[in-house]
Order: structure tokens, then sequence, then C-alpha cells
């Protein structure tokens, strides 16, 4: 249920977001544009901006366009081509065609890893939204990795806590070269005597007797007498605990349900 609130909200609040704090992109090393020049067909040009920043224009030659917003961009071009005797009031317009300077990389437990153009001003949610939405095997919580002056940070932010509280301070703006990562969901194990043993996914607060539920409950020869948990420390060692029905659970547990002697 978790996994789906929060898929419909991030679509839901992709397409709010992307409207609403729409900027203007910069133009930078290896973004893919068309220019076109209202009534002269013969300046219209698909290039690449080159990793100083420049490209080549008819006319013109190498021009710097690297850094600047698009509309920025179009100006400083309209005003070269005229500057230089060549179009009288030119009207420039330049499409993005394909992005590739401002980019996020989106990793782990998301329906479509991989590398998404940072388009104007996008947050957490907007990303997510665009990687496809968090797997039902991930996990409520997001790491968010950035690098800033030479030094990287990690922000940690609990999706399904941001959206049951509605507050999206936690939305974090993203910038070209952030990370998102969604691992997967915690775990515990379960096997011994219940009719369904195996791995679930642990939630919060999770007893020991919700957990015999979602084993599907005892079998005939099963008994909760005895029943073990092996808990591994942060050392690394496991040990051997007595469960009880009001026990938490914790990651990773593994649960051994004993057969009755009687």
């Amino acid at each position: 249920m978790n996994k789906m609130v929060i898929g419909l909200t991030a679509l839901l609040l992709s397409a709010v977001f992307s409207f609403a704090n729409a900027e203007e992109v910069l133009l930078g090393p290896s973004d893919v544009v068309k220019i076109t020049v209202y009534g002269n067909p013969d300046l219209t040009l698909e290039t690449r901006v080159s990793q100083s920043g420049t490209i080549s224009f008819p006319l013109l030659g190498q021009v710097k366009v690297g850094g600047l917003a698009v509309s920025a961009a179009e100006a400083r071009l309209a005003g070269l081509l005229v500057s230089g005797g060549f179009v009288k009031k030119p009207q420039v317009n330049i499409l993005v065609t394909a992005p590739q300077s401002q980019l996020v990389s989106v990793l782990g437990q998301v329906n479509k890893p991989g590398r998404y153009p940072v388009d104007g001003k996008q947050g957490l949610i907007d990303i997510l939204a665009l990687a496809g939405g968090v797997l039902p095997d991930g996990g409520d919580i997001v790491y968010l990795i950035r690098k800033r002056d030479g030094s990287s940070t990690k922000e940690t932010v609990d999706l399904v806590k941001m959206m049951r509280a509605g507050d999206l301070k936690l939305n974090l703006d993203l910038v070209t070269g952030d990370v998102v990562y969604v691992e997967r969901a915690a775990r515990f194990y379960i096997y011994g005597e219940v009719q369904k043993p195996g791995a679930y996914r642990l939630e919060s607060n999770m007893t020991v007797q919700q957990v015999l539920s979602l084993g599907g409950g005892l079998t005939p020869r099963g008994t909760e007498r005895g029943m073990r948990i092996k808990r591994r420390d942060s050392a690394g060692n496991i040990t051997e605990l007595r469960a009880k029905q009001g026990d938490l659970v914790q990651i990773d547990d593994v649960i051994y349900v004993k057969e009755s002697l009687f």
C-alpha cells in the first residue's frame, strides 16, 4: 500500500511541480540544440554544444552559449546577426533537443534506473516519477548524494513520512550531478513450522505476532513455545534470542518456529 501511495502521489506532484516551478534551462556541454531564424532557412542548424560551451554558427563562427539560459542565447545570436549586418530583425529560436549537460542519476529500486535531465527546477519526487516510481521491493528511505564545493553530502528522505505529513520541504531541488538512490526495503525471514516460510518486507514497529500472521500462521505441528530469533549485532556476530509475541522485529532477523513435541 505504501508503494502505491508513493507512486500515485509522485505522478500527480510531478505534473504540478513541473508546471509551477518551470525555469529556463541553462545550456551546457554536450547539449544538442536546434536553432532556427525566422525567414532564413539557410541559418537553420542542429548542433552540439562543445565542452568549452561554444557552437559553430553560420556567418558568425564560434559563439559562446554555455551557461546561458535559452532566451539569453537566442538574444546573443540575434544581436550578433544584427551587429554583423547579416539580418536586420532576426527572430531566433533555440530548442534543446537532447539535454545532456543537466543530468541526475537515479539508481536502486526504481522501475527505470538511469540518468535523467533536470529540465528547469525539478525536485526529488519529479525525478522519481520520471524513473517510473519505486518498485514494490523498494524501501521508504531515499538517499540523495550531492557534491558541493568539492565535498560530498548525503541527505536521507523518508518518502512515506513526507507524503503522510504532506510536508514537501524534503522534496529537495536537484541539480546536475546529483545521485538519487532507493535502497531495497528492509526484510526479515521466517522458517520452520509456519504455513508460508520465506522473506518478507519489514514494516515499522512490526511484532513477532504480526510476523506469524504474515507467515500464514503455525502449521498443525507448530508451537509458539520456544520460538527463536537469530539476530546479527553491529559487530556482525549472530546471537540467538527467545522470541515473544510482543517483541519488535529488526532488520534481517531470522525467526524460527519449532515443532511441538506433543
